[in-house]
This record gives C-alpha cells, sequence and structure tokens, in this order.
C-alpha cells in the first residue's frame, strides 16, 4: 500500500467526521508518523494557499516540489489534495495535533514549517497574512523564535541574509567551533537522520534547498577566515 493510499484513508475517516485525535492517534508509531507529517503539510498548505486570498497554480506546483510524486501515486495524491481542502477544521487544530504528535522532536517541526514556507514563496512573493498564518503556526509549535527568523530569513526575498544565522551560531565564535556546528547540520539533515523523525521519502526534497542554504553559509563564512 502506497503512503498516498494511507493518506487518502485517513483524510477519508477526518471528512467522514472522525475527529482529528482519533486520526493522529493511530498514526504515532513508525512507520505511519510520515502519514501525518504529510497530512499536516497538505491540510496547512492548502489553508495556508488561501492565506493570501487565492490558490495558485505555482503553490500547487510547490506543493509538488516538496513531494515528489510517482507517476503511478498521481491519482492518489489529487484525491489527498481534494479531501484536504473539504476538510473544516482550522489549521490551528491540524498544528495543535502535530505538535502534541512530534512533542519532544523540534527538528520535526522545523522540517515541517520548511515545507510550508516553500509553499508560501511559490509565487515569489510572501504576503503579510501568510507571516501571521505562518507565526501563529509557529506559536503553536513552539520551535524558538531565532529558528523561525532563520527560516523566514532563508526564504523571503527581501530578508538580509546572514551566514552565521543560517548555521545558528554567533559571529564571535572561532573558525573550529563553527565548523563543529555546520558538520553537525550535515548530520543532523541526512535522508536517513529525516526519514527516522518522521519525514517521508516523498518530501526528502525539503532537504535540498536547506543543504545548499547551510553549504553556502560555511563557503561564505570559510572564505573570510582565509
Amino acid at each position: 500500500m502506497s503512503i498516498w493510499t494511507r493518506i487518502s484513508d485517513a483524510l477519508s475517516a477526518l471528512t467522514a467526521g472522525e475527529g482529528l485525535a482519533a486520526v493522529f492517534d493511530r498514526l504515532r508509531s513508525p512507520p505511519e508518523r510520515s502519514v501525518a507529517f504529510t497530512i499536516a503539510v497538505i491540510a496547512l498548505g492548502a489553508k495556508m494557499a488561501k492565506a493570501d486570498g487565492q490558490v495558485t497554480r505555482d503553490e500547487v506546483t510547490a506543493f509538488r516540489e516538496v513531494f515528489h510524486i510517482a507517476a503511478q501515486d498521481e491519482a492518489g495524491a489529487a484525491r489527498v489534495f481534494n479531501l484536504a481542502r473539504q476538510d473544516a477544521a482550522g489549521f490551528e487544530d491540524y498544528a495543535r495535533r502535530i505538535r502534541s504528535m512530534f512533542k519532544g522532536q523540534p527538528d520535526t517541526l522545523r522540517d515541517l514549517l520548511e515545507g510550508l514556507f516553500h509553499i508560501a514563496m511559490a509565487d515569489g512573493f510572501y504576503h503579510p497574512n501568510e507571516n501571521a498564518f505562518l507565526e501563529e503556526v509557529n506559536r503553536i509549535f513552539g520551535v524558538p523564535e531565532r529558528e523561525f527568523n532563520a527560516l523566514r530569513m532563508r526564504f523571503a526575498p527581501d530578508a538580509p541574509q546572514d551566514p552565521y544565522t543560517v548555521l545558528g551560531v554567533s559571529p564571535d565564535l572561532p573558525v573550529a567551533e563553527i565548523r563543529k556546528s555546520f558538520r553537525k547540520l550535515v548530520r543532523e539533515n541526512h535522508p536517513d537522520a529525516m526519514i527516522a523523525r518522521g519525514v517521508p521519502e516523498e518530501a526528502l526534497a525539503i532537504a535540498q534547498k536547506r543543504m545548499a542554504d547551510i553549504n553556502k553559509a560555511w563557503e561564505e563564512i570559510e572564505s573570510k577566515s582565509v
């Protein structure tokens, strides 16, 4: 059974009236946590895409960039997206449920936020309503403000780029210590590590931009130390 079939079944239960708590409780254990993660991105992404007043083709395309969908799964994925749009639950409900599911796993919540930022920026404009939406989701998630601001800096086109913020370090640290932080980030964002914390294989594209930004930040810092 593909992940899209399992997701479709879970969302069908939601649209049939089964509560979020009951559905997510069934998805707490691996490998079903990847289903819960995907439902959260789909549902929150669909609701956030409307935050600026309209769902654009670019935003739908962005979802497909975050989640690689094999040709044989396209029909199932389309059904999942349509079910998510029909669900009347507010985005706060999804955010609280996913926070509860991944309690003590801030990296997974950050992965989810990163997928949402990718969708928000699909049309090239970071709308104030999208910012408000993401700030509220982050308030519920409890991801440190420093990490949220680092995400926004990487995605928002008008945000000043700071390599030290990307790596989560102070410019005053010795280069050797910054290198340790860089290597730690590389390990944490290895595909195996992301899958272990609930990110489905279909969504590992989330890590591609992050790794590119991490490597670019380190190269910029390293060049200054030469």
